[in-house]
């Protein structure tokens, strides 16, 4: 039978106290308040397979909003839950209450002795920034969870994290010396060796009665956690009851792994260690899974700071995603089944690559001679551990609804039973019919691991309890830990009286009504948990089925569909990386999540399976959700699992504009390349715009182009020279080109195309003019109609443009580009828009120019004379798609073959521009925001002869308007360059 009914004045009596606790919310808080369903969808699911809708989402800016909200919620009988990153394994951050995101605002540093090594910070810190912070004085903080780009120090204390290099430093619990908090209802306290000598806390009588009440529950109980808790590190499971039978307990351990359901952290300090000077790494090669499993205790022997599992699931998926298939050529010899990185660390170099020696050693005694590759050079360890880091988004990255799920990912077990033991969890998912897959914490005997099932379908979430209680089973057998380092949230909290026992769990649900005795903090977690295999709290709940768009404008059948597509994203947060890469530009300068991968991901695939109402896909909602996606393609070559928000764009305009119609700016650029040749004509006239204040206030009023925003000069269009070649001009050897001038470079500055045909004469190749053969109007990639999702139209100019070239290209001529976005669109788009079409014909004959002069100089088949430049700067920009593509490389490695020439790379995400976005009035402040991350600040310390070169139409748009700075295209830096010919 279904669920009565709520009666209608119970429905109205809830509305009325939604109203109320948002109205109070809004005026209590200084930071933000959101009840709308999309933000509600965008938090409710981290990187489980759970999603709980909650009732709203706060923005914290200070330890008082938190209280305010925990005050609030009580009254109005609301449970808070607070967030970090979000990337926790088992649901822990997500439930029907209030969810508290302390990441955005709350993140400061309170308190640093560099002197001393310790820090004190808000829980919304990243890890990453904080080591950043204190690298310069020779500090890091040691547990470095493969999340740390993201992960919150706040999060981490909850989860008691652990990280790679435990073995040595330990855990959380190892490593936090004291916690600021709050009770339920608000009121401060703290716990931790800096408090009250006698009890451990601060805060008051309460604090105080508390401390001393858990106290004497865990000497109640010492004989009971003496027995029942697992005898190794990984174990975080339950709560801490054991730091408090210490001869000196600290009481902010018993906090720390409790997942925020005894109190709201509002500050954490960290006990801090010293940076080693060096670090080497052994990547040891095994033939099989076992082998590799019975020879590391031999290596943990060695004592290394970490021993870390790669298996071959990672091997085979890795050598599929660019961003991993280099560095895994570099450290594998033939085809090993499974490595194991051994890293050693210290101040004393030379002791270091000793320990390789006996690492290689170890292995040669245990059967495998030979079979270690050195890893010495710090770059190349960091590369490494990025393969390393992305294990799991690896392994996610397999296409299909079946993936590898987490709930039993983290048990660990002695190391003399490792072998034994994961030979018997391999056993368990053979007899349900599935098979699992390894990474992570040889050294420790963590091994995450994930049987790999569809959870949409009810038959698979069945075997998922079947394998988690055969599971619990086997590491009880083993005295090994259920929960070894993500936490129990709602996959494991089930699991804790099963391997505690009652007398302990009964314990445990004592500290919990102790802290909080109305269940109001994150309840269903740790003790009275929720169901691990309830449906109804998953992201595929019976009956989820994707349903819009049922017509897609381009070709998914790579992933299975466009559902397929969204849903690739596992919300593991890599997106929300704050340096390094590009990934994600628009994040970076407003932190809020709806402007993410992630977030985007989530509110694509709530909407197309209806969950935010039967028009939600095509709403101004998902369209302010889609906005500040630059189209930067970082995500497409930074995200493991290869979400390309870029293209789901396209798609989603292409139903948005086709509902809503297309607005005058957007109708503007995308029609750019046909009234180029007439707006050139008119260029005196059209520049008028910039020139005089009220026409540009005009422009941003008529059109949206913001005043502030100057607008590319027209000018006389590049002239092409030569007659139109014919395909049997082409002889068939390297040196035919086609020089495909963009509606950028021709319209606006066509000294760079007129650059690059003299660079390409100078180094010998033969040029060809080619028309298109209906029309003169010159062939157009399409990119500026993909950008506002017109795919018709964008397909009749790739149909267009690839019809012209084919022939060239098959007569044994290739096609060179100067832009990065235009020719790296046939590449991407041309497929999506032509499949089966040739368009992979003309993507393998396309290069940028940088990209054919690299290949060719470093295949001998060309020289370029370059005179010496007498020890000039050029600081180096990269546009976003030449890096989305991998392509940088080869513009660094044109201009260092230009003598006396010191090329700088300037380490920046996107400059804000990406095509149409920086001219937006709406979007002119993230646009200058995204440039004031790294690259404006780098540029300012320029000198003034320094070069900046930048391959990007927009790109150098940006820096001009910014900093009044010229930057330059490679081919006018090379040209300039030529050594004149006599």
């Amino acid at each position: 039978m279904g669920a009565t009914p709520e009666p209608a004045t119970s429905q109205r009596a809830a509305a009325r106290n939604d109203a109320g606790l948002t109205r109070r919310l809004a005026e209590a808080l200084q930071g933000e308040v959101r009840f709308d369903a999309f933000t509600r969808g965008r938090y409710a699911t981290d990187a489980s397979i759970y999603q709980i809708v909650p009732a709203g989402v706060v923005f914290p800016r200070n330890g008082a909003d938190i209280a305010a909200t925990l005050k609030i919620a009580a009254e109005h009988g609301v449970p808070v839950i607070l967030r970090g990153g979000g990337t926790s394994q088992n649901g822990q951050p997500i439930g029907r209450g209030l969810v508290v995101d302390c990441s955005r605002h709350f993140n400061g540093v309170l308190a640093y002795d560099a002197e001393g090594g310790t820090i004190t910070v808000e829980p919304g810190m990243v890890l990453e920034r904080l080591n950043t912070r204190v690298k310069a004085d020779g500090w890091f903080f040691p547990v470095e969870p493969s999340t740390a780009t993201r992960c919150t120090i706040g999060g981490m204390a909850g989860n008691n994290s652990c990280g790679a290099r435990s073995l040595r430093f330990g855990k959380m619990s190892d490593n936090v010396l004291g916690m600021e908090a709050l009770f339920h209802d608000g009121e401060p306290f703290g716990f931790g060796l800096t408090g009250n000598e006698a009890s451990g806390a601060t805060g008051g009588p309460r604090a105080e009665d508390l401390a001393r009440r858990m106290r004497a529950l865990a000497e109640s109980e010492r004989a009971e956690i003496l027995r029942m808790y697992p005898q190794v590190q990984r174990r975080v499971g339950g709560y801490n009851l054991d730091a408090l039978i210490e001869a000196r307990p600290n009481l902010a351990h018993l906090l720390v792994g409790s997942e925020g359901t005894l109190a709201a952290t509002t500050s954490v300090t960290l006990k801090l260690s010293r940076l080693p000077t060096h670090r080497v790494m052994g990547v040891c090669h095994f033939p099989s899974f076992r082998a590799a499993m019975e020879t590391t205790k031999a290596i943990v022997d060695l004592n290394p700071v970490a021993v870390e599992l790669v298996d071959n699931n990672v091997l085979v998926l890795g050598a599929d995603i660019p961003l991993f298939r280099t560095t895994l050529a570099d450290i594998t010899r033939g085809k090993p089944n499974c490595l194991l990185l051994a890293e050693f660390a210290g101040d004393d170099r030379d002791a270091l690559l000793a320990d390789l020696k006996r690492l290689d050693a170890c292995m040669g005694d245990h059967g495998f001679p030979d079979a270690v590759v050195e890893v010495p050079e710090p770059a190349r360890q960091k590369s490494v551990w990025e393969v390393r880091e992305a294990c799991l988004n690896i392994m996610m990255s397999m296409k299909g609804d079946a993936k590898p799920v987490s709930f039993i990912e983290d048990c660990a077990v002695p190391l003399e039973h490792l072998a034994d033991y994961t030979d018997a969890v391999t056993e368990v998912f053979t007899k349900h019919g599935t098979r699992g897959t390894w990474y992570a914490h040889a050294s420790v005997g963590c091994l995450h691991v994930r049987p790999i099932l569809n959870m949409k379908e009810g038959e698979d979430v069945a075997k998922m309890r079947a394998i988690a209680e055969e599971t619990s089973e086997l590491v009880r057998r083993y005295k090994g830990s259920y929960s070894g380092e993500h936490g129990d949230g709602i996959s494991r909290s089930e699991y804790v009286e099963p391997l505690f026992g009652s007398r302990l769990t009964r314990a445990f649900e004592t500290v919990k009504d102790s802290f909080d005795p109305q269940n109001r903090l994150n309840p269903g977690k740790i003790v009275r948990p929720l169901k691990m295999d309830d449906r109804s709290l998953m992201r595929f709940q019976p009956g989820y089925a994707v349903s819009q768009p049922l017509q897609t404008a381009l070709d998914w059948s790579e992933w299975g569909g466009f559902g397929g597509a969204v849903e690739m994203c596992n919300n593991n947060g890599t997106c929300r990386k704050l340096a390094g890469g590009a990934m994600c530009p628009s994040y970076r300068a407003t932190r809020d999540e709806q402007h993410l991968t992630r977030g985007r991901a989530n509110s694509l695939r709530l909407a197309i399976s209806g969950q935010l109402g039967p028009e939600a896909f095509t709403s101004p909602e998902m369209k302010r959700t889609l906005d500040l996606c630059v189209s930067c393609k970082a995500c497409r070559r930074e995200c493991p699992t290869g979400v390309d928000m870029a293209k789901m764009k396209i798609e989603f305009l292409h139903h948005y504009h086709g509902r809503h119609g297309l607005p005058l700016k957007e109708r503007l650029v995308a029609e750019m390349p046909r009234y180029a040749g007439i707006a050139a004509k008119l260029a005196p006239l059209l520049n008028l715009r910039d020139r005089y204040a009220p026409l540009a206030r005009l422009s941003e009023r008529v059109a949206g182009l913001s005043a502030r925003r100057s607008l590319p000069r027209w000018r006389r269009a590049w002239a092409e020279t030569g007659e139109a070649a014919h395909p049997q001009d082409v002889t068939g050897d390297f040196r035919d080109l086609i020089l495909f001038g963009d509606t950028f470079n021709r319209a606006f500055e066509r000294e760079n195309l007129e650059a690059a045909e003299r660079v390409l004469a100078a180094a010998g190749y033969r040029l060809h003019r080619v028309f298109p053969a209906k029309g003169r109007r010159p062939l157009c990639c399409g990119r500026t109609y993909l950008a506002s999702g017109q795919t018709d139209r964008a397909r009749a100019e790739a149909r267009r443009t690839l019809e012209t070239l084919l022939p060239f290209i098959r007569a044994g001529a290739r096609v060179v580009g100067l832009e990065p976005s235009c020719l790296l669109t046939f590449r991407d788009e041309f497929a999506a828009l032509l499949p089966g079409e040739y368009a992979g014909v003309l993507a393998r004959s396309s290069f940028l120019f940088e990209e054919l002069l690299a290949a060719d100089l470093a295949a001998g088949r060309i020289e370029l004379p370059l005179a010496d430049q007498g020890g000039r700067v050029a600081h180096l920009h990269g546009h976003c798609h030449q890096k989305s593509f991998g392509v940088m490389g080869s513009v660094e490695t044109v201009l260092r073959r230009v003598p006396g020439l010191e090329v700088r790379l300037i380490e920046s995400s996107c400059c804000g521009m990406a095509g149409a976005f920086g001219y937006g009035a709406d979007t002119i402040d993230v646009s200058f925001a995204m440039a004031e991350l790294s690259l404006f600040p780098t540029l300012r310390k320029a000198g003034p002869d320094d070069l900046v070169v930048a391959d990007g139409t927009s790109c150098r748009h940006q820096i001009h308007d910014g900093l009044g700075i010229h930057a330059e295209h490679v081919a006018r830096v090379l040209d300039r360059a030529l050594v004149p010919r006599h």
